[in-house]
């Protein structure tokens, strides 16, 4: 059986250190209970409105790999998650230049 102990025979650092692994816990725990939002597929049309290009730029850049397509049949759909993922910074390494 454990040994019972109570807040006030614990000194204030094994307090903290109590706290700091419960909250450890309670976010790992968050993490594995919090909803996951549904996967939104977009098909050629709505990226191309989206990134404000044609049809074609859509079919280079999947070729190219720069987009990466997923396909039902003759249909083709895009995650919009790694649409927005692939567009990268153009001046990397110069964070400071926001224009």
């Amino acid at each position: 059986m454990k040994k019972q102990q109570f807040f006030y025979e614990l000194s204030p650092e094994e307090i903290n250190s109590l706290f700091q692994g419960l909250q450890s816990q309670l976010t790992e725990l968050k993490q594995d209970f919090e909803p996951k939002s549904p996967t939104e597929y977009l098909t050629r049309s709505e990226v191309a409105k989206l990134l404000k290009c044609d049809l074609s730029t859509i079919h280079n850049w999947m070729r190219k790999k720069k987009l990466i397509a997923y396909g039902i049949g003759n249909r083709v759909y895009f995650k919009r998650s790694e649409v927005e993922q692939s567009v990268e910074p153009l001046n990397k390494g110069k964070e400071g230049n926001h224009d």
